[in-house]
């Protein structure tokens, strides 16, 4: 349904109207007209969709779900080759570029297999917006700071939960026909899609779906009232704003629209949704607290055993470390050099709070093995098979960075048990 501005004075400001489709949805709202238009991001129907509601609409502004980064990567072709990624892996951006580009690689694995681009239906709506000499706006929160809010938000279960479904459908070969992708836009295919993620990852979904509907709905918002009004307006005509959005954010738009424009005074705060939450204690401690541990087991089986039994408790600290380190990078088909600094380095950077071996194994890496232009060109294709991915020497490099931290990190949990048993043998 749609809603029609109403008096204040009366019970409500908005009311509905007649029946809806599960793409559109139009929201008179005064002297303006909002028209939202839900779609898939690898369906023709939703790019034909789009190129005729701008067309037919001529609306004075459009509005499209993306960001800075995505816009700037749909746009530029060399984007990809500017990537730096020592600076990556400095930065401790190593997780999210790999995340980013799975899910990347993922929605154009579908789109190539439809003979779709992914988000074409949001190219279409910025190119038709230049041609005619529409204003447009980019209404999606930076994904950078999506992805670091769902990482931090997350328990460590539900890290490892967000893991292992991110590399699986990395490598998945299911696929999609295209009558499949349109029924996506259908409220009780999305209902059931949603409720679904909620039930498996409860934290990725308020903050991948719930929270952008929140931020792209403000933007939406912002830029109706912020619209300047016509000099002269024929027939009163109302000024119209066409938003291009996920159809999965179609109820969570409408309703926040419907909140703002009944109750909100002032432009919605944004701020709160683009602070990286802090750590909980757990988290925070945990660093710390392995390195204690293990120092604690040191320290009492040289006070109360001796040199020897120390000795002995380092050896099994150092060869569970190490080992599950570098296993980790053999099984990404790292550098020889990359697999030893795994080895020698795990042990070290366990210690530290600060660091993680990834940090070394990934710099050890790109500096032996450097990522070619091509690599670069090829960066998005080449997430979508197991083959590809270890050939393309950018997503190797992520690889090894990734699987290192990994056996790192089960060597750590390994090793305490291990010197456990060695002290009360």
């Amino acid at each position: 349904m749609a809603f029609e501005r109403m008096d204040p004075r009366r019970s409500g400001y908005l009311r509905p109207l007649g029946p809806m489709s599960d793409t559109r949805f139009t929201i008179p709202l005064g002297d303006k007209e909002l028209i939202l238009v839900g779609t898939a991001h690898v369906s023709k129907d939703s790019i034909q969709e789009v190129r005729d509601l701008i067309h037919n609409e001529k609306p004075d502004l459009i509005c499209v779900e993306l960001d800075e980064s995505r816009y700037t990567a749909m746009t530029e072709k060399d984007s990809w080759e500017n990537l730096n990624m020592v600076k990556v892996f400095k930065e401790g951006k190593g997780f999210l570029l790999m995340a980013n580009l799975v899910l990347t690689g993922f929605q154009r694995r579908m789109g190539a297999e439809l003979g779709v681009e992914p988000g074409g239906e949001m190219k279409v709506a910025l190119e038709l917006a230049k041609e005619l000499q529409i204003p447009y706006a980019l209404c999606d929160r930076e994904i950078q700071v999506t992805l670091r809010r769902a990482w931090a938000r997350c328990s460590l279960w539900s890290k490892n939960k967000l893991l292992a479904a991110l590399l699986t459908s990395a490598f998945s070969t299911e696929k999609l026909s295209p009558q499949e992708i349109e029924d996506l836009k259908r409220r009780n295919e999305l209902e059931g899609m949603m409720n679904e993620l909620a039930s498996y990852l409860p934290e990725i979904k308020e903050t991948l779906i719930d929270e952008r509907d929140y931020f792209l709905a403000a933007k939406i918002w912002s830029a109706l009232v912020n619209l300047p009004e016509k000099q002269e307006q024929e027939d009163r005509a109302p000024q119209k704003i066409i938003a291009v959005v996920g159809a999965g954010h179609m109820e969570g738009i409408k309703t926040r629209i419907h909140e703002f424009a009944r109750s909100t005074p002032a432009l919605p705060d944004l701020i709160p949704y683009n602070e990286i939450p802090r750590k909980k204690v757990f988290s925070r401690v945990l660093p710390f607290l392995f390195p204690l541990i293990i120092l604690s087991l040191l320290s009492y089986g040289f006070f109360q055993h001796g040199p020897q039994m120390s000795y002995a408790l380092l050896s099994r600290y150092i060869l569970w470390n190490g080992s599950l380190a570098a296993l980790g990078a053999l099984l990404a088909m790292a550098h020889p050099i990359a697999v030893m600094v795994s080895f020698l380095g795990a042990p070290i950077t366990t210690m530290s709070p600060f660091v993680g071996i990834g940090l070394f194994t990934g710099l050890t890496q790109v500096s032996l093995l450097k990522p070619r232009v091509a690599d670069a060109q090829r960066i998005i294709e080449d997430v979508g098979s197991i083959k590809t991915f270890y050939r393309n020497r950018i997503t190797r490099a992520l690889l090894v960075f990734f699987l290192s931290s990994l056996g790192s990190t089960l060597g750590t949990f390994m090793s305490v048990p291990s010197m456990v048993a060695e002290l009360i043998r």
